[in-house]
């Protein structure tokens, strides 16, 4: 933790521990902590088969699905993830961490955004982890006027469509409590759950003029 600690502080960086349920030593939570990190909301890992998940995306009327690799799009979703969100903490890391991602292996990222009348109204991404038969999935967030629609549900499908054409045998997503009903309703199962735990800089005060 410590080492962790001094490399973003060194850094000024924000960064996210991901602790599950299963992580040893059992303290850990109080250790982190103690530390400055600020747990956030406890999520579910949902595994499922690619093939009992994989599908053509069915959306509603007006309403379309693709790939994007540009950064005016990754600004864009950086931009909608704020919405998405209301406000909260900044969102405009999420460009400049795709965009890197995306350069350091094109293979290994794959983003989709959902647009009505040109805006986007869902968006996600799977990684497709080399070495194993996992890919995972990122995102998903839709807008609340969005929602009900199937829309985040026509995401998963056409992403574990990706990886099953990519030879994935398994999509594995970290859900929010209004991701995880969905999920289990298209066959996933909940193995342990995670807490990401978030460091952050201090802030530090301007000098007196």
């Amino acid at each position: 933790i410590t080492r962790q600690v001094r490399v973003f502080a060194e850094r000024g960086e924000r960064f996210e521990w991901k602790l599950h349920a299963h992580d040893r030593p059992p303290d850990l939570p109080r250790r982190l902590r103690a530390a400055g990190f600020v747990p956030e909301d406890e999520e579910t890992v949902v595994i499922a088969r690619v093939d009992e998940v994989a599908g053509r995306p069915l959306l509603p009327e007006g309403v379309s699905l693709r790939e994007v690799t540009d950064r005016r799009d990754l600004d864009r979703i950086a931009a909608f993830e704020q919405t998405a969100w209301e406000g909260g903490s900044d969102h405009g890391w999420i460009a400049e961490s795709l965009e890197a991602e995306r350069t350091a292996d094109p293979q290994g990222l794959s983003i989709v955004v959902v647009e009505a009348a040109g805006a986007i109204v869902c968006a996600g991404w799977v990684r497709f982890e080399r070495g194993t038969e996992f890919a995972t999935l990122w995102g998903g967030a839709t807008l609340p006027a969005w929602r009900g629609r199937g829309i985040y549900r026509a995401t998963v499908a056409y992403r574990a469509s990706q990886a099953a054409q990519r030879g994935f045998r398994f999509i594995e997503v970290d859900a929010s409590s209004d991701s995880r009903p969905i999920l289990e309703r298209l066959g996933f199962s909940a193995v342990t759950t995670t807490t990401p735990y978030v460091w952050s800089p201090p802030t530090v005060p301007a000098a007196e003029p």
